[in-house]
């Protein structure tokens, strides 16, 4: 097993590798996403974490960032280089594929219905 130094470390990605995500090809996603950080020269800086089931199986391949505790939905291997481009160089969230910030009241995703998600809000869930 490698041992990382993680004296750089600034950002950690971890990628769903469920079953679930796994049936959306999120060992492509994974693998796509460690090659175009190393290829852009960040490999030092940002550290990647396969995972299993993150618990959001409707909105898969799912990825989760630290320490801006950000959930993106639906990256697909051909979204790959893009979110990576634009995870690195933007302090913007990744409108197309933001699921959830923690802290903000409101879930991107059709698998909880708006009724439900203001209601759970309102129960402090």
């Amino acid at each position: 097993m490698a041992v990382v130094d993680l004296l750089e470390t600034k950002k950690c990605l971890f990628i769903c590798n469920g079953g679930c995500c796994m049936k959306k090809d999120a060992e492509l996603v994974t693998v796509g996403i460690r090659k175009h950080i190393a290829d852009l020269g960040f490999k030092d800086s940002v550290h990647t974490v396969r995972t299993r089931c993150i618990g959001r199986c409707d909105d898969a391949p799912v990825v989760f960032s630290s320490p801006d505790s950000v959930w993106y939905k639906e990256v697909f291997p051909e979204d790959v280089p893009q979110f990576v481009q634009n995870y690195l160089h933007s302090n913007q969230l990744i409108e197309k594929h933001h699921l959830h910030k923690m802290g903000e009241n409101q879930i991107n995703s059709p698998s909880i219905p708006t009724k439900n998600r203001k209601k759970n809000l309102e129960n402090g869930k």
